[in-house]
């Protein structure tokens, strides 16, 4: 783009629009990146991640023990793992199909502690975010 398709180009050749530095800035709406860090900041946020948080961390410090002995157990202790259960089953079959069924049972229990626990807060948060950013953006308050 040349200087002479920017329309703004004079005006800023010029001076126009540029602090000298003696004037304090205006205080207009806050933008929409101020918004968000005016939520982030906020108790009902925090309140939202330390839920999440409280049920994360277990949840995966949980399952990742329960994985790694499982690879584990099946590397350093084959004959545990081929011991048979009931008929050609074996403790390895039942192991591997129990983290299948541990998988399922965090997901439904994620699902569960986040309907329970932190959806509507979240939510509610997501309304306040979308109306601050409205009107911030110059819509009506």
């Amino acid at each position: 783009m040349h200087s002479s398709d920017d329309p703004w180009y004079d005006a800023l050749a010029s001076g126009w629009g540029e602090s000298d530095g003696t004037e304090a800035p205006e205080a207009g709406p806050p933008v929409a990146g101020d918004v968000y860090l005016e939520v982030q900041r906020s108790a009902a946020f925090r309140e939202v991640r330390r839920r999440y948080r409280r049920f994360v961390v277990p949840a995966v410090v949980v399952f990742l023990s329960w994985y790694v002995a499982y690879v584990v157990a099946a590397t350093t202790a084959p004959e545990l793992m081929a011991r048979p259960v009931a008929g050609a089953v074996n403790v390895a079959m039942v192991a591997g199909l129990g983290q299948f069924l541990t998988t399922f049972l965090l997901t439904w229990a994620y699902a569960r502690h986040a309907r329970l626990r932190r959806d509507r807060a979240a939510l509610e948060l997501r309304w306040e975010t979308q109306e601050l950013t409205r009107v911030a953006q110059g819509g009506v308050g």
